[in-house]
């Protein structure tokens, strides 16, 4: 008789098991941390193509070009798996919202980074949720808790803090820049409250893909009537830099964390993402040769306590 051989132990992780549940939070956590970073580095490839002489408008109707036909994809997809649900009015309303919280935001935001550096310009998009708080207490109405406005508190004097680091290297329209940076994270804020219910009849990934497809043909239009011929005279690295920009920094992080929500939800996922500031300045120190400095550093700590603390409230 031949003696068995001796079962070796699998590799596999057992489906339901501790281990499987561990690891998939793991792997959850680090594409909520992947895709945080990548978001960050939008701001980095958007500064490094100002070196080329490139306008706001060119640079972010070639990023938005360029990732379109992801968007078309995914809309497609989703479409073929489960069709949409349409109300009247409802496509009016993607409309709107495509315009407002993707065109105006990125818009505005790219015309801010000519004046502020990477690290102030992603504490204060990091202010939305302060904004959603405020929105909400005037449109729907809802309290605004003693434990908010401490936490608004945090978050708006870091931001003093980061925006006289800024003030202190330049002095030349920081605050030019800083409004309109705060223009942008206004624009994603309302997009934030008005998309509430589409997101629950129509699904965040087909409304996301829905809203930037409507962003697309708007920054291409834009950029068409004010300059079409810049979108074809522009250096090899400038195009290099839009692909990345709308791959790397736009399509990917939406895959990036929306799985990571389905993971481990969407709590965990939004407090992951409180890497972006850290991650921000140090890319801008390395790729950039901007300064740090303590009351840099010291402002964004305090933005992120504030977020943290406005990030246990329950929205109901």
């Amino acid at each position: 008789m031949v003696a068995a051989r001796p079962s070796r132990p699998s590799l596999l992780v057992e489906p339901g098991t501790p281990a499987e549940a561990r690891r998939r939070f793991l792997v959850g956590l680090a594409m909520a941390a992947s895709g945080a970073m990548l978001v960050s580095g939008k701001a980095i490839i958007v500064k490094l193509a100002y070196r080329y002489n490139i306008d706001a408008v060119t640079f972010l109707a070639l990023r938005m070009a360029m990732a379109l036909p992801f968007f078309v994809l995914v809309a497609w997809y989703v479409g073929a798996r489960r069709p949409a649900q349409w109300q009247p009015g409802d496509r009016w309303r993607v409309v709107a919202i495509g315009l407002c919280g993707y065109y105006l935001a990125s818009f505005l935001d790219f015309l801010g980074l000519q004046y502020v550096t990477v690290g102030l310009e992603r504490v204060i998009l990091y202010l939305s949720p302060t904004i959603v708080v405020f929105l909400s207490a005037v449109l729907l109405r809802r309290r605004i808790e003693p434990r908010d406005w401490i936490a608004m508190a945090l978050a708006y004097t870091g931001v003093v803090f980061v925006f006289w680091h800024d003030v202190s290297l330049t002095g030349s329209n920081v605050a030019l820049g800083s409004l309109l940076v705060f223009g942008s994270a206004s624009s994603y804020a309302v997009y934030l409250v008005a998309s509430g219910e589409l997101v629950k009849r129509l699904g965040a990934l087909r409304l996301t893909s829905y809203a930037s497809m409507v962003a697309a043909v708007a920054c291409i239009v834009q950029s068409l009537v004010l300059d079409a011929g810049a979108l074809w005279s522009q250096p090899a690295p400038v195009y290099g830099m839009s692909l990345i920009n709308a791959v790397l920094c736009t399509v990917a992080p939406v895959f990036l964390i929306m799985t990571a929500v389905e993971r481990i939800g969407s709590a965990a996922a939004s407090q992951t993402g409180m890497i972006g500031p850290a991650a921000t300045i140090a890319m801008g120190a390395i790729f950039l040769d901007e300064p740090v400095s303590a009351e840099q550093l010291f402002g964004t700590a305090i933005v992120i306590a504030g977020m943290l603390v406005l990030g246990s409230r329950k929205f109901n």
